[in-house]
C-alpha cells in the first residue's frame, strides 16, 4: 500500500495518457465501428478481441523493455511503420471499394457468412499490431507509470489497469455501434461513412509510410 501511495502520481499520469489514447478515434476504433455497423455485433466483438490481443502484445513488450530495443534498433520501428502504412492503405482500398456496392436488407447476413471469424480476429490483431499509435501509447504509459526499479506489483497495476480499460472501451464500441439505431444510421449514410473511413485509413497509411522514409 505504501508503494502504491508513493507512485500514485505516476499511476494517475499513466492512466490518463492511456485513456486519452484508447478513446481517441483511430484505426482500431474505426475498424470496430465499421465492423459493428456493417457486419453485426458478433463480428464486432471478435474484431475487438483481436485488437485487444494486439494491445496486450504491445503492453507486454513495453513492460519488458521495448523502448530500449527501439532506441537501439530504430530500423525496427521504421519497418513497423511501413508495414502498418501499407495495411492502412489496404483497408482504405477496401472501404473505397465498398462505395460501389448497393446495400440491401440482407447484406449484413451475407457479409457475415462469407468470412470466417478467425479472419476477423486476425484482422483486428493486425490493425493494432502495426499501429504506431498503439506502440507509442503503451511506451508513454509505461514510461510515465513505472519509474526505474519499479516492483512487479507496480508493473501489474499499470498494465492490468490499462488493459481492463482498453477492453472495456473496445467492447463498448462493439456493442454501441451494433445496435439497431446504429445499423439504421449506417444504412442511410453508408457511402459517406465508408468514404470517411477510406479517407482516414488512406491518410493514416500515407502518414505512417512517409514518416518512415
Amino acid at each position: 500500500m505504501s508503494e502504491l501511495m508513493q507512485h500514485w502520481p505516476q499511476l494517475v499520469a499513466a492512466y490518463t495518457v492511456y485513456i486519452v489514447a484508447v478513446i481517441t478515434p483511430g484505426p482500431a476504433n474505426l475498424a470496430i465501428m465499421g465492423t459493428a455497423m456493417n457486419e453485426g455485433r458478433q463480428r464486432a466483438i471478435i474484431m475487438a478481441l483481436g485488437i485487444f490481443t494486439g494491445s496486450f502484445t504491445w503492453a507486454t513488450a513495453a513492460a519488458l523493455g521495448l523502448a530500449a530495443v527501439l532506441t537501439r534498433y530504430g530500423e525496427v520501428l521504421q519497418i513497423l511503420k511501413v508495414v502498418g502504412g501499407l495495411y492502412m492503405l489496404y483497408l482504405a482500398f477496401k472501404a473505397a471499394k465498398s462505395l460501389g456496392r448497393r446495400f440491401s436488407g440482407t447484406e449484413l447476413q451475407t457479409n457475415t457468412g462469407e468470412k470466417k471469424l478467425s479472419r476477423t480476429y486476425l484482422t483486428g490483431y493486425a490493425i493494432h499490431l502495426t499501429n504506431p499509435k498503439a506502440i507509442f501509447g503503451w511506451l508513454a504509459t509505461i514510461s510515465l507509470g513505472l519509474p526505474p526499479g519499479a516492483s512487479a506489483g507496480s508493473v501489474a497495476l499499470v498494465v492490468c489497469g490499462c488493459l481492463l480499460t482498453g477492453f472495456t472501451v473496445f467492447m463498448s464500441y462493439a456493442f454501441l455501434f451494433s445496435t439497431e439505431r446504429a445499423v439504421s444510421l449506417y444504412r442511410s449514410a453508408r457511402r459517406p461513412l465508408d468514404a470517411l473511413m477510406a479517407l482516414f485509413f488512406g491518410a493514416a497509411g500515407v502518414k505512417m509510410i512517409s514518416s518512415a522514409l
